[in-house]
């Protein structure tokens, strides 16, 4: 079987380690892409051990590993519990998660995932998803587009540029990268093109593969599926990501605080494991996708 090009997995050592890898244990990882943290999490099981993978793409099916210990799920991790209950896991002991795109999806320029490549407008983890880039850009309305480019991609301008793209579909329909960043240019100065197109991408992307929510019902489901003392070791690459996860590590939720007993007592689901940790310089130098990752462990009370 052919192996898809990626690249070197982002805080490989760290992220396992975070697991504390039992030799009979039973691990997910959730974003199994070209399989390098799976790889190095079998390394430290034993003969019983069992590790489990999700990963939607079904590129990523290409790099499965033939090994008796391993199974790959072709599907979102949004449906962990589901699919652990339907293998017969009801608890695992650790989970990681690689979450944002691989670089499998973003060198391959049909994709449309990449600022660098001229492409149709797609951007789907799930290749047979219905809802695409294409879809969003010119069938959302302003409003739509608006809080999009507000929420999710950070972008002083969202409202302007909401509006230039309704008027461009208007005349033409958007079918291309090009056509977008054409649409947009009054928004894009060459100083800043780059880092704003990467935002409006962002943006489109999380949207057509409704990250957040995907990610929310994941960590939900965490607290079922993990033994007591079980270990979540998770990277993010942005703060809309990260912010969901630091919240939920430290409260079991996303917004607000946990209630006190009448001792003034909180019970929460985890225990956050030391700070989070950052790659080297060393890293970034070799693996560029590693510039904006950030690691976080948790442990299951």
């Amino acid at each position: 079987m052919m192996l898809m090009e990626y690249h070197n997995p982002v805080l490989l050592q760290e992220t396992v380690a975070g697991l504390q890898i039992k030799p009979n244990g039973v691990y997910v990882d959730v974003t199994f892409g070209g399989g390098g943290h799976s790889r190095e999490i079998l390394k430290q099981l034993g003969s019983d051990g069992k590790l489990i993978a999700f990963d939607q793409d079904k590129d990523a099916l290409e790099n499965a590993i033939d090994d008796p210990r391993f199974m790959l799920i072709n599907e979102n991790f949004r449906y962990l519990k589901r699919f652990l209950r339907f293998y017969g896991h009801k608890e695992v002991d650790g989970i990681l998660g690689d979450f944002g795109v691989s670089s499998h999806q973003f060198d391959a320029p049909e994709r449309g995932f990449s600022t660098r490549f001229e492409a149709d407008l797609d951007m789907r983890m799930n290749q047979e998803a219905d809802l695409s880039a294409f879809q969003v850009i010119n069938k959302y309305s302003e409003s739509d587009l608006r809080k999009i480019f507000s929420q999710y991609g950070e972008l002083r301008a969202a409202a302007g540029m909401a509006r230039v793209v309704v008027e461009a579909r208007g005349l033409e329909t958007i079918k291309t990268s090009n056509q977008l960043k054409t649409a947009l240019g009054r928004f894009l100065p060459k100083h800043k093109e780059n880092k704003i197109l990467a935002q409006v991408y962002q943006a489109i992307r999380i949207e057509v593969n409704q990250e957040l929510e995907a990610l929310k019902e994941f960590l939900e489901q965490t607290v079922d599926v993990l033994k007591p003392g079980g270990r979540l070791s998770l990277i993010s690459y942005h703060s809309l990501e990260d912010r969901l996860v630091k919240r939920f590590m430290r409260n079991g939720m996303f917004e607000g605080e946990p209630e006190k007993d009448v001792f003034g007592r909180v019970e929460v689901p985890f225990k956050p494991i030391g700070k989070f940790v950052l790659p080297s310089e060393e890293e970034i130098k070799e693996n560029n996708r590693a510039r904006s990752a950030k690691l976080r462990v948790a442990e299951k009370l």
